[in-house]
């Protein structure tokens, strides 16, 4: 063997390592599992879960901003058990509230809502961007001021009353998670009692 040439053996030990590195890509953890008692779904292994800050929080999660935002998105998830919480209706026009328009239009009229069926349990979607203006806790009089932000929200309709989800941040960084946020909720799936 000459000295600038390699054995075989080297050689096909680069090549599998070449094949086995995207398949053991492939095996890492793409989503974490998150349990709310009476559903669980898989969340983006990207998301971070953080200890809800509320009672009426079963869930919360920062969604890390994109490179040409400054701030972070945040998914909250609520549930206040059956009956609870106030109808799918309701709730719609309660987030179209928390939104103004530049054009000075109703937010309303710029959502877009979807509706589903996930594991027999009714999905509704809205999707609105515009000027975040919610309360900055619930019932304060002081509302934030968030120019170009956009919402997911979501009420999934389970055996045991509605769960809530509002995903709230720069438009840019919503945009990045949008697709990972529709997997989300098309993977929920509601615990049968045994």
């Amino acid at each position: 063997m000459s000295r600038g040439t390699k054995p075989c053996w080297q050689i096909q030990k680069v090549f599998a390592l070449l094949f086995l590195l995207p398949s053991l890509a492939c095996q890492s953890p793409q989503t974490q599992p998150v349990d709310l008692e009476v559903v669980t779904l898989q969340a983006d292994a990207g998301w971070r879960s953080v200890t809800p800050n509320s009672m009426m929080r079963k869930a919360q999660f920062t969604l890390p901003h994109v490179v040409n935002d400054t701030e972070d998105a945040e998914l909250v998830v609520f549930y206040f058990g059956a009956g609870q919480g106030g109808s799918v209706e309701a709730n719609l026009e309660r987030w179209y509230g928390q939104f103004a328009q530049p054009d000075g239009s109703v937010s309303s009229e710029k959502a877009s809502v979807t509706r589903d069926v996930v594991d027999g349990m009714n999905l509704t979607n809205v999707d609105l961007s515009g000027t975040y203006v919610a309360p900055t806790m619930p019932g304060n009089a002081e509302h934030y001021n968030k120019p170009n932000f956009r919402m997911l929200a979501a009420v999934l309709e389970t055996s045991q009353g509605p769960y809530f989800f509002k995903l709230v941040g720069p438009q840019q960084t919503v945009a990045h998670w949008a697709k990972s946020f529709s997997q989300f909720m098309k993977s929920a799936k509601q615990k049968r009692s045994e």
